[in-house]
């Protein structure tokens, strides 16, 4: 079906249902007034108790202001909407996380961050989408600092989740090691940015990472360095530390390099084979624009390429951060954890990559698959054994215990989505 044509047959993706039984008209006197003076009367002597007695524990806003939309650029906050109705809809059937999208008139970091700060009463998390780069470091951050609910930016956090779990097992499978691997990040937006700073996180080395931008490798000497102070310190920063060879051209940053991440524009014809064939033996190559990734999975073996993975499900090794962003919420609404960094989104891809690896790594595949839904009851477990760990959570629990609380609810989910399809189609 068009999917114009689905919208408009089904009004949007997603409605509110009630979660309490509603028998008889004396259950309004428990579930509103007078009854439910109570309930507000123990929050107000603890804030915390909302995320028991309240949706709040399970509910998280995706927040937008529309100014980069898929690959559709600045289209605005509602116009933006349908991207973020079938992002809650993943939350719910993944996750068992129930998600409200929340398009916003925002122009500024100021304006998203004080809409953000004025929303946090009513969620137990934040993702932010489709918000442009650099704004969207600096919201992040900002709100890191003063939210005490997770806030997730899933164009940055997600994506580098999922390919720093890719790359997990890729280096396996090649014989390679991340602390000397020389890796070109090709493409220098919200994900690219994100992936450099969690690869030296997890124990790459910065001086053999190099970023490329539309104006090429970044590095310290770059003409523009200076100006990047201002205009993008996260660039700036990673111009400082990273490229320690100093590659000046595209084809010197290639030049014996082991990992390509390509996040860039779409192909094809973005990734030049002769570049590929540059790179040292069994070369690990993420190509992951979409629709079209930079280069076409064929070309890139008859390069050279080892090991290839894309962002579509129609070829092998999908590197897709909704592996990724249902389980963090899972995890971190079950251990109520007061934030979402660079340690979560590692703990989050070691388990994907090791839930792979238990079914088998080859080079088709390095990554679990979206319908092996068994694999986000895990991964959530594991992102709420390390909030717990790290000193984030409210609620400290064992792994065991997370995983049944995230088995339990998810499960749950996809059983009331499954048992009211029928109502849906009958319309």
């Amino acid at each position: 079906m068009d999917p114009v044509e689905y919208s408009r047959k089904y009004g949007g993706k997603i409605q509110i249902i009630p979660k309490v039984p509603l028998k008889s008209y004396d259950d309004f006197a428990i579930i509103y007034t007078p009854g439910v003076a109570q309930v507000s009367k123990v929050i107000e002597s603890d804030e915390d108790k909302s995320f028991e007695l309240t949706s709040r524990g399970n509910t998280i806003a995706v927040l937008t202001n529309g100014t980069r939309v898929l690959g559709l650029g600045p289209i605005g906050p509602t116009a933006g909407l349908p991207v973020m109705e079938g992002k809650a809809l993943l939350y719910k059937f993944l996750g068992g996380v129930d998600a409200v999208p929340l398009a916003v008139k925002a122009e500024t970091t100021d304006e998203i961050v004080k809409i953000a700060e004025a929303i946090q009463p009513s969620f137990g998390g934040i993702n932010l989408e489709d918000v442009e780069s650099p704004m969207c470091f600096e919201v992040w951050e900002k709100l890191l600092e003063r939210l005490k609910i997770p806030v997730w930016h899933d164009d940055q956090h997600g994506t580098a989740g999922a390919i720093l779990a890719g790359l997990i097992n890729a280096i396996k499978l090649t014989g390679k090691k991340k602390e000397n691997a020389k890796v070109v990040l090709f493409g220098a937006g919200a994900a690219n940015i994100r992936t450099a700073y969690v690869l030296i996180d997890y124990g790459f080395n910065p001086k053999n990472i190099i970023l490329i931008d539309s104006k090429g490798p970044l590095y310290a000497n770059r003409e523009d360095v200076d100006k990047l102070m201002f205009t993008h310190k996260w660039k700036y920063d990673l111009a400082i530390k990273t490229n320690g060879e100093n590659a000046i051209t595209i084809e010197d940053a290639f030049k014996g390099a082991d990992i390509l991440v390509a996040a860039s524009k779409p192909g094809p014809g973005t990734i030049d084979k002769h570049w590929i064939m540059q790179m040292n033996d069994k070369p690990i190559t993420f190509l992951l624009a979409n629709p079209v990734p930079e280069m076409m999975p064929d070309e890139a073996k008859e390069a050279g390429a080892y090991i290839i993975a894309t962002g579509r499900s129609d070829f092998p090794n999908q590197v897709n951060n909704s592996l990724v962003f249902p389980a963090v919420f899972r995890g971190v609404l079950d251990s109520k954890s007061s934030k979402v960094d660079d340690q979560i989104v590692i703990a989050a891809a070691e388990e994907l990559a090791r839930q792979a690896e238990i079914k088998g790594i080859s080079e088709d595949y390095i990554l679990p698959r979206m319908d092996e839904w068994e694999v986000f009851i895990e991964e959530a477990a594991s992102v709420a054994d390390a909030s717990a760990r790290l000193g984030y959570a409210r609620v400290k629990l064992s792994r065991e215990e997370y995983r049944e609380i995230a088995k339990q609810k998810i499960e749950s989910s996809r059983k009331i989505l499954n048992s009211i399809i029928p109502f849906i189609e009958k319309g």
